[in-house]
Parts: C-alpha cells; structure tokens; sequence
C-alpha cells in the first residue's frame, strides 16, 4: 500500500514539474497513460515483492519467542 502511494504521488509530482517544464522550455509534454500505468505497477510489484520476503521470515518465527526478544 505504501508503495503503490508512494507511486502515485511520485507520478503526480512528475507530471506537474514535466507540465512547468514543457511551459517554460517550450517543449511538448504528452504523458502516455500506458507509461503511467506501468510505473504505477511496477511501484506496487516492487513493494509487495520487498514486502513478501520480511512477513515470510515473520511468518516462521514462533510468537513466544518474537515476544521474548521485542
């Protein structure tokens, strides 16, 4: 989720600083909505493919022990 977030603003801050500057260099700006979607996605495949690998190990430990260390 905080990817995919993270993405998502990532995405809209480049589009208004892509929008400022195509109007002060005068160069054409036509984002792809399929470029947009792909960075989008591969934001959230990143964050659940990071994400998987901790809650795995997390997921094998036994609580007392997980409790006992805290």
């Amino acid at each position: 989720v905080l990817s995919l977030l993270g993405g998502i603003i990532g995405i809209l801050i480049g589009l208004a600083l892509a929008g400022l500057a195509s109007v002060t260099l005068t160069i054409p700006f036509a984002p792809s909505p399929a470029v947009i979607l792909l960075a989008v996605g591969f934001s959230a495949l990143i964050g659940m493919v990071f994400g998987f690998f901790p809650a795995l190990r997390g997921a094998r430990l036994d609580p007392i022990d997980a409790l006992r260390h805290e």
